[in-house]
């Protein structure tokens, strides 16, 4: 009576290992096609982001922080990837930043798309909410695991992983900037004979970019998030160097990859937002 009772235990470890095995067998070669196309992005995304040279990222996010802020905005952003590249950690980053790059580039194609179809259709809505609110609770090291039963380890899952956990900002944003259109602009398109798609192209995704944009900027600090985590799994980069440090409590290295993090979070968030505050004061003009 201490013990449960072993008669009333029952494993579905096997169940899920069979199902994996299945899936495998029977679409093993489109995952082999996405294998395929994610590498091709990855060495693309990494032959033009490495030929470039670091001054030149330097002076560019220097100009970025000057326009869309100050030129004390400009300095210190401009500071902060200097100080990445002093730490010695310039190719860990550019790796880090590929990785985004592809999985902010997919989730793009998948992400708006689907906001807009949510928008769009209620039976579509009531079946993306409870999943967009389930993957945005969903713990992060959940997401390893599909990756890593399809893509095994290494480059790829990373992105996979990446991708699947910093969609869901996107979608949502997508969702609410289409659905918070002004009526009265919406009403007035259709007055003058708009077709569906001239509504969509020419009134409610202008109106709605600044939201949109937003969206980017969460997803793209999503799979900042994720790229860390990810290296657990294979993935380069900074994030592996804050596990390697942790494996061998090197606390002044590990110390040194989050500083780069966190500068390198701090400026893809604030080009991000300085972009999307564009875009709303030129929404706000146009309306």
């Amino acid at each position: 009576m201490l013990h449960y009772p072993e008669q009333f235990i029952f494993e579905i470890s096997g169940i899920i290992d069979r199902f994996v095995d299945w899936i495998l067998d029977t679409f093993g070669g489109l995952f082999d096609v996405i294998t395929t196309v994610v590498l091709a992005l990855f060495n693309g995304f990494d032959f033009v982001l490495s030929a470039i040279p670091w001054w030149i990222y330097i002076i560019a996010v220097a100009y970025l922080g000057f326009k869309l802020y100050s030129y004390l905005g400009g300095l210190i952003l401009a500071t902060m990837l200097f100080l990445i590249a002093m730490f010695g950690l310039w190719d860990p980053m550019i790796y880090t930043l590929v990785i985004i790059f592809i999985s902010v580039f997919v989730s793009l194609i998948i992400g708006i798309p689907s906001g807009i179809i949510m928008a769009k259709s209620k039976p579509i809505e009531s079946i993306f909410k409870p999943i967009l609110d389930g993957m945005q609770t969903m713990p992060s090291f959940v997401y390893l695991i599909p990756a890593i039963m399809l893509f095994g380890i290494g480059r790829v899952p990373a992105v996979v992983a990446t991708t699947i956990y910093a969609v869901p900002p996107l979608i949502r944003l997508t969702y609410l900037g289409i659905t918070n259109v002004n009526k009265e602009v919406v009403e007035a398109g259709k007055s003058f004979g708009s077709t569906p798609a001239q509504m969509l192209f020419k009134i409610e995704i202008p109106q709605s970019i600044s939201t949109i944009m937003t969206g980017i900027n969460q997803t793209t600090m999503m799979a900042m998030a994720m790229v860390v985590i990810a290296s657990m799994i294979g993935a380069e980069g900074i994030g592996d160097e804050v596990l390697i440090s942790i494996r061998r409590l090197e606390v002044g290295r590990g110390f040194q990859a989050g500083l780069a993090i966190v500068f390198l979070a701090i400026i893809l968030d604030r080009i991000l937002q300085g972009f999307a505050s564009k875009f709303n004061r030129t929404e706000g003009l146009d309306v």
